[in-house]
């Protein structure tokens, strides 16, 4: 029956290897929607020079939000102020330079990182989006939002307009026993989990935005499986990094 398979799945999931269990990189979003023109001006595609690598956000006139992972693709830019990323023109396109938190894998934690960005000046359809408060409680079930240029199927290719679906907190307790204990701490469970929505390979960096706060940030998902994933979605846990965060967006520089 269904325990049998569920068994079956987190043993796949031990014996599979770390690095590639880990890797949302390149995440793409599943059983979305096509993201409304006008809305969520504060989404980001982090670029290296060949194009997309991960999401990202804008959380101030200076700085764009992303996972730490996306780091080793070195990304050069972002683009901000298009829903859709065939139509980029060179005032949409900012230089970045990477503040990361010490960061080993997705597996250890810390998988945030900051963008400083080179002055937004004159781009006025761009607005960032706000953090939440150090106490914020997370109901489960509640209702967020998850958006980004990633795959719409398994081992899909990104797209070029922007996805958002709709995902529901998961319990961490029970998200940490679905997934062996094997979770960092400063993390939230939303999505997957045997329901077609959530994130995939390109979405990595995005926003899980929950009452128009910016709550998480795309981590990982099990080994690249979108559609059908056996285990919820982890995102970094932004309230608990509020302290790195918020000195380096009020000095507008990172450490």
């Amino acid at each position: 029956g269904s325990n049998f398979l569920v068994g079956w799945g987190l043993c796949f999931v031990l014996l599979l290897n770390f690095a590639h269990l880990l890797s949302a990189l390149g995440s793409q979003i599943i059983k979305g929607r096509k993201a409304e023109k006008k809305q969520m001006m504060y989404m980001a595609s982090v670029q290296d020079n060949n194009g997309h690598i991960c999401g990202g956000f804008l959380v101030s006139e200076y700085f764009v939000m992303t996972a730490a992972h996306c780091a080793p693709k070195n990304p050069t830019s972002v683009v901000l102020g298009t829903h859709n990323l065939k139509k980029v023109d060179d005032t949409m396109r900012y230089d970045v330079k990477m503040c990361k938190h010490s960061f080993k894998d997705v597996l250890s934690g810390n998988d945030i990182m900051l963008l400083k960005v080179t002055r937004l000046e004159g781009n006025k359809v761009i607005k960032p989006i706000k953090l939440p408060h150090p106490k914020i409680n997370l109901k489960e079930n509640k209702t967020c939002s998850v958006a980004g240029w990633g795959a719409i199927k398994s081992n899909g290719e990104s797209v070029d307009e922007l996805q958002v679906v709709d995902v529901p907190i998961i319990n961490k307790d029970r998200c940490q026993s679905v997934w062996q204990n094997m979770l960092p701490a400063k993390v939230i469970c939303a999505g997957g989990y045997f329901k077609n929505k959530g994130i995939c390979q390109g979405d990595s960096g995005g926003p899980l935005v929950c009452d128009n706060l910016a709550v998480g940030v795309v981590s990982f998902n099990n080994y690249k499986i979108c559609d059908y994933p056996n285990v919820p979605n982890v995102y970094t846990d932004i309230s608990k990094f509020l302290s790195w965060i918020k000195p380096i967006l009020k000095k507008k520089k990172c450490y």
